[in-house]
């Protein structure tokens, strides 16, 4: 049964990535970049998508200050918390001056850190020895989907990258029990992930229905700051457990 279990959840993570590759590359539509809120304050462009990114300086470094004292799996939960650390500026700078270029600089942190947590967690649930290896691997492999993208022009391997890791986590949750992962926690933080994807699908709709007030992706930005902040707290609350 387990090992059924293996190669279900080996060929969930393969499955994808080779549907994608059947299919045409995805290229960057360039219309992503025209935000609706461009309104512009203190002289910063696009003020609030840019402060808005000041929620991923705060959990990030509250998070990497509390890493210091973990037990388990210190290494991939530090990288996880300083990617969501680097998203802040990498992530301002890009909507200081959104296009592919800048944009290079908004993606990166973001594979570091999903590659991060997707470490962290597989490390845990499975207890898993190398630990800095697959970290190192992952890690490469996350940064090469963004040198890729810029290369070809073709986000598969960055799309795959992105939602890969958050699902393989979520299936994990499902099939294999362990004291690493609290439910409730993944749950929420995955929920909040969903409405982010959402919003920022949403940004123009959401910025109109507010009068103007907040666009989609500026509430992007807090709602997927606050679904690390659940990660973070699981895992402090997952170490006051378990040890």
């Amino acid at each position: 049964m387990y090992k059924a279990k293996i190669i279900f959840l080996f060929t969930s993570i393969i499955t994808p990535l080779i549907l994608l590759y059947l299919g045409d590359p995805i290229t960057q539509n360039l219309e992503y970049h025209n935000f609706a809120d461009q309104r512009s304050f203190f002289n910063i462009n696009n003020f609030f998508d840019v402060i808005s990114n000041l929620a991923f300086l705060i959990f990030g470094t509250l998070g990497i200050v509390s890493a210091k004292k973990f037990k388990t799996y210190k290494a991939s939960w530090m990288v996880f918390l300083v990617g969501v650390l680097l998203v802040a500026p990498g992530s301002a700078f890009y909507h200081w001056n959104p296009n592919n270029f800048t944009l290079i600089w908004d993606r990166l942190p973001m594979t570091i850190g999903f590659m991060g947590i997707f470490t962290a967690i597989v490390c845990g649930v499975f207890q898993l020895k190398q630990e800095i290896l697959i970290l190192i691997i992952l890690n490469i492999l996350g940064m090469y989907s963004v040198i890729h993208w810029q290369l070809f022009d073709d986000l598969r391997l960055y799309f795959w990258i992105q939602l890969t890791p958050l699902l393989t986590i979520i299936l994990i949750s499902f099939l294999f029990k362990n004291k690493s992962i609290l439910p409730l926690y993944l749950a929420g933080a995955f929920g909040l992930y969903v409405l982010a994807k959402i919003t920022e699908k949403k940004d123009a709709e959401i910025f109109i229905a507010t009068q103007e007030m907040l666009s989609g992706h500026t509430i992007k930005h807090i709602l997927a700051a606050l679904a690390v902040y659940l990660l973070y707290k699981m895992k402090v609350k997952t170490e006051k457990l378990n040890n």
